[in-house]
């Protein structure tokens, strides 16, 4: 029972852990304060709740968990939230904050998902299904958020081809005006690499647990990868590059038929991914 229950909260925290990284990496690319702040004090609750679960393992076991390497992880995970906190609220270095959350989150991960840790085989095996789920459940988060970004641009273009021809009409009313097309677009675009990286976590730690002979070169794995990199260069070219209107749109909605590509043909393909076809 105690350890059902462990594990049951572990799950929990991930997914507390996951929509803190979601919002600190809303703050890292927009500088929102609110998000922040909300990203802060999730993580707050996850590490009351590790430095608890901390407590009742040493109670448990009677001495310091740390002679074993998933102690060892769990421990080295509470610290890294323990610094992401000081970091956050005294130095506020938010570079420093969102990727030191990402290498805490793969850490309690690896501690959570790991079926050695967990005495009963049918206990480890339900722990490997629920990893798998919410990996497939932030891909298709994430799929959904980019295709959000992807409509949004396909309005950006018509609007712009409407005004560019001075077609003044009904139709050009009823589209919002270009800057809100743009932003909602790049805010989608946002959540969307947020989670596709959660997700591209878990999944490869799935695969690394699960299968005997895991390929790197899987073309799902390729694809998802090829996906992240293009959406992140599109972040990259929005912030730091300052480009702006209708290549930025193009650029979505070529990455929009990379989705496409890879969730059909590349789940065709790949030798585990059959559940997506």
């Amino acid at each position: 029972m105690f350890e059902q229950t462990m594990t049951r909260l572990h799950e929990l925290m991930i997914v507390l852990y996951a929509i803190s990284i979601l919002f600190y990496f809303i703050d890292f690319l927009n500088k929102n304060r609110k998000a922040n702040l909300f990203a802060f004090w999730l993580l707050a609750i996850v590490w009351v709740l590790q430095t608890i679960f901390l407590f009742l393992y040493m109670m448990n076991t009677g001495r310091f968990p740390v002679l074993t390497i998933f102690e060892g992880l769990y421990f080295y995970a509470w610290v890294l939230i323990t610094l992401s906190l000081v970091i956050n609220r005294l130095l506020r270095v938010d570079f420093t904050v969102f990727f030191t959350n990402v290498l805490g989150f793969i850490i309690m991960a690896i501690h959570t998902f790991a079926p050695v840790q967990v005495e009963s085989q049918a206990m480890a095996e339900q722990v490997i299904s629920e990893l798998l789920l919410i990996h497939i459940t932030m891909a298709i988060l994430s799929y959904g958020a980019f295709s959000l970004s992807f409509v949004f641009s396909l309005l950006y273009l018509l609007q712009f081809k409407l005004l560019k021809e001075k077609r003044w009409g009904q139709r050009l009313w009823r589209i919002s005006d270009l800057s809100k097309l743009e932003k909602i677009s790049y805010i989608s675009n946002s959540i969307g690499v947020a989670m596709l990286l959660l997700s591209l976590i878990l999944g490869l730690q799935w695969a690394y647990i699960k299968l005997p002979e895991f390929l790197w070169y899987d073309p799902k794995i390729i694809g998802s990868f090829i996906l992240l990199i293009l959406y992140s260069s599109y972040l990259y070219l929005r912030i730091k590059k300052n480009v702006f209107g209708k290549s930025l749109a193009f650029l979505n909605v070529a990455a929009f038929l990379i989705i496409l590509i890879n969730f059909f043909l590349g789940s065709r393909l790949s030798s585990f991914h059959f559940w997506y076809s």
